[in-house]
């Protein structure tokens, strides 16, 4: 008998681990090779992950909503197609035995850090549960110890810690007491209670609870979606991570406009691809990035990253009314045709909901049109790990002043904002603002005569 084992495989850069939200086989089921199997969800994207084999579906280790390491074997596929399906849920001899093997790694000594002991946390913990790899770094990152890390209730399989557990749990305070309270003693449940903070000079800040809220007659309740809820997640942490600043440019690029109603047809006709203005902004900003590579950084700890690769996200909505940011992997080496079929290609795919975790992982810098929706401009959220952003608004007719050389005179013109929020941690408003303005001088000073 043959039976081939499917893994959760890498699904791209910082991915550690999927959560699985819908099994597409049953057991006893044949599956075709690259028949979809499963479909998983990432903090980043879904994915449906095709079989690896052909054959008879033999064993699910895992089920809906279990949270699964990459790497981890999640299901065995009988090549022979004459195996009996085992019905078992809860794991394997191999995946137990890794575990045990796992515990067995010892945990590494306390260090102490604002007079409260944290743990570099190792694999497992004191009791040998196991740890992810994205559970061990949030620990690390938010000075959260292993004291407790190990009275929380895990939401995962055989009580292991997820990174909902950890976000509720840092949401909750826990934050405040690692950082500068005593450790608070565990209840009855091994849930771990956040203690009242005193006065603290802490830089972390804790969520405030909304109150609940009355629901009154008519009212529609309308439960938050996964990705809805991500998002949620997500800005609020950003919100909580930098200081925004934001810093406002208006810039006139009636060149701009005409030199793209100019070549448009032409550029459909040869390149097979309409042109846009956001690859035309892509554009501006990466010039600006490189007169400014500053802002193209983040911040680790004490530390600034500063990236050597131009990474262009650019927040794009969903047909669910949803927002995801695809990247454009090192930008930088992209002329404005190719910047104009990779904007393209990542707007079909999310349009089509054919992301994979890599084409929204990596990104240094972000961009969001909201001139798309009609808006003139707009405070963005920084996309966290990096430290700014730019919102593009509506290109509008308005009236203006303008040098001639007979002198001044009125005309139309086409003019936008540009709207550039920052992370005053690094980026100070001189150089917030110098970079915006940066990006609205390549605009402005686009040639009309340009040729592709």
């Amino acid at each position: 008998m043959a039976e081939i084992e499917i893994r959760l495989p890498k699904m791209g850069e910082s991915v550690t681990e999927a959560t699985i939200t819908n099994w597409l086989k049953e057991v006893g089921d044949t599956v075709e090779m690259d028949e979809p199997l499963v479909e998983v969800a990432t903090d980043k994207v879904d994915n449906e992950l095709p079989s690896e084999a052909e054959g008879v579906l033999v064993k699910r280790l895992f089920e809906k909503d279990d949270v699964v390491q990459v790497g981890d074997v999640i299901a065995v596929i009988s090549t022979d197609g004459d195996s009996a399906p085992d019905t078992s849920t809860g794991g394997s001899e191999t995946v137990t035995e890794q575990v045990v093997a796992e515990a067995a790694v010892a945990v590494a000594a306390p260090v102490v850090s604002n007079g409260v002991a944290v743990v570099e946390l190792s694999k497992a913990g004191p009791s040998g549960r196991f740890y992810s790899p994205l559970v061990r770094s949030i620990a690390k990152e938010e000075g959260i110890s292993m004291e407790q890390l190990e009275t929380l209730v895990g939401s995962g399989e055989n009580n292991r810690v997820t990174k909902k557990d950890m976000l509720n749990f840092i949401k909750d305070g826990g934050v405040a007491v690692a950082t500068k309270a005593a450790v608070a003693a565990p209840t009855e449940n091994k849930t771990a209670k956040a203690v009242a903070p005193t006065k603290t000079t802490s830089t972390h800040i804790t969520k405030t609870e909304a109150p609940a809220l009355p629901v009154h007659e008519g009212d529609e309740i309308i439960e938050m979606d996964r990705m809805r809820r991500l998002i949620a997640d997500h800005m609020v942490m950003s919100v909580q991570t930098s200081p925004h600043v934001t810093s406002y440019v208006e810039a006139d690029v009636t060149n701009l406009v005409m030199w793209r109603n100019k070549v448009k047809n032409d550029f459909l006709k040869n390149e097979g691809e309409k042109i846009t203005f956001t690859p035309i902004f892509i554009e501006a900003i990466i010039k600006a990035i490189k007169d400014f590579p500053m802002v193209n950084v983040s911040v680790s700890g004490n530390n600034i990253i500063k990236r050597k690769d131009i990474n262009i996200g650019m927040a794009t909505a969903l047909p669910s009314g949803n927002l995801i940011v695809p990247v454009i992997k090192k930008a930088d080496n992209l002329n404005l045709t190719g910047l104009t079929k990779q904007v393209n290609s990542l707007a079909n795919k999310a349009r089509n909901n054919k992301l994979n975790s890599d084409d929204i992982s990596g990104g240094t810098y972000t961009v969001t049109n909201v001139g798309t929706f009609g808006n003139v401009m707009g405070t963005p959220i920084i996309n966290q790990p990096q430290v700014a952003i730019m919102a593009v608004g509506a290109i509008r007719k308005v009236p203006a002043v303008i040098e001639t050389p007979q002198g001044d005179a009125i005309a139309i013109r086409h003019k936008m904002f540009l709207s550039h929020s920052y992370d005053h941690r690094v980026v100070d408003g001189a150089l917030g603002g110098m970079f915006v303005r940066r990006v609205a001088d390549y605009l402005e000073q686009f040639d009309i005569n340009r040729e592709l």
